[in-house]
């Protein structure tokens, strides 16, 4: 039976609808096809290594599981400090450790590293995150020094790490000159034992002014554009990148770029939240629109309303995402990415970490 011919052309107004609109759909993603084209195209990838968190120690080894092809080096971000200045070793890192070379050593191009990082934790649970005072106190002298950079050979040796990173931040300027002397003194004894030293630098390091020990290779944190002492926004976005690219021209040796995975939730009581990528996945669930790309970071963002009628804002990153930053590091000149951090990652990040 032959369909009339009004009903031809409606059929046919129809299906031109939907090739539209699927390739609308096309249109959108072809951006991100295009990424992921190049980042599997690229004759030399990036060199890339990765943070694993004592808390989150579970997570980030699958993470990492699905990446050892792609990493040359896992930073386990473990040490703290106590009340009396001396280093701390958490039980999670004590459980999480064993699992994280385990993996490593399943491949022979990924070194685990021991992170440690100037925060002050005491005996009643309570911390302080990025304490400049224990910096302050560690640095004073030659015998203060000698003491710190004597727990942390320790610390190498007990637990059989292949490098060290030092993660000190907010310190003061009045304490530079002593932390470039204790750079150079631990680079040096860690040279002994052929360990590895690197340092991470925050984006409020006045480079410009100092005048850091050839030796190290330094990390240039490239992320918490947005944050919680922020309203909502990226982690990052390419200018904040490049700004910061060109300003690591100033550091001697071999430099790094890190970014950041996940991000924030904001929500509008003032409430700022850290999310993984698979949170922030989860919770796009109750958004009333699909999460959304920014063009000037290639961050994704989107709001909801939770249970108690309150809005939320999320931004967060995604393998494409990350993609989009490592081209911006790449097309800046540097061949070393450090990203913070695993666990919580979607296969498509993990994916892009492990090409």
């Amino acid at each position: 039976m032959k369909t009339p011919f009004n009903k031809q052309v409606l059929i046919l107004a129809v299906c031109f609808m939907v090739f539209a609109a699927l390739c609308t759909g096309c249109a959108t993603n072809g951006s991100d096809e295009e990424m992921w084209k190049r980042v599997e195209a690229a004759e030399q990838p990036l060199e890339k290594t990765a943070w694993v968190a004592d808390w989150q120690w579970r997570d980030g080894s699958e993470d990492l599981q699905g990446m050892t092809n792609g990493l040359t080096r896992v930073q386990m971000f473990a040490a703290y400090f106590d009340e009396a200045d001396n280093l701390l070793f958490t039980d999670m890192f004590k459980k999480g450790l064993p699992k994280v070379k385990e993996i490593a050593q399943k491949s022979s191009l990924v070194h685990v590293d021991l992170t440690i990082v100037n925060d002050l934790k005491r005996p009643d649970g309570t911390d302080v995150q990025k304490d400049p005072s224990i910096v302050t106190r560690l640095m004073a002298t030659p015998q203060s020094r000698a003491k710190h950079i004597a727990q942390i050979m320790e610390a190498v040796d007990t637990y059989q790490f292949d490098g060290v990173e030092i993660d000190y931040e907010r310190v003061e300027e009045k304490d530079w000159s002593n932390m470039q002397l204790f750079i150079q003194e631990l680079y040096e004894k860690l040279q002994k034992k052929e360990k590895t030293l690197r340092i991470v630098l925050e984006p409020r390091t006045p480079l410009e002014k100092l005048a850091l020990p050839k030796g190290p290779v330094y990390v240039m944190m490239a992320y918490n554009l947005y944050g919680t002492t922020s309203g909502p926004g990226p982690k990052a976005d390419r200018q904040f990148i490049k700004e910061l690219a060109t300003a690591m021209q100033a550091v001697p040796g071999e430099k790094v770029i890190a970014i950041a995975a996940g991000g924030f939730d904001w929500a509008e009581s003032g409430e700022v939240t850290a999310v993984t990528e698979k949170e922030a996945l989860e919770l796009a669930k109750s958004s009333a629109e699909p999460p959304e790309r920014d063009e000037a970071s290639g961050s994704l963002h989107f709001s909801y309303v939770d249970e108690h009628n309150r809005k939320h804002t999320v931004w967060y990153a995604d393998g494409t995402t990350l993609a989009n930053w490592a081209k911006v590091i790449e097309d800046e000149g540097y061949r070393k990415l450090a990203l913070w951090r695993l666990g919580g990652l979607s296969p498509e990040s993990v994916r892009f970490m492990d090409r």
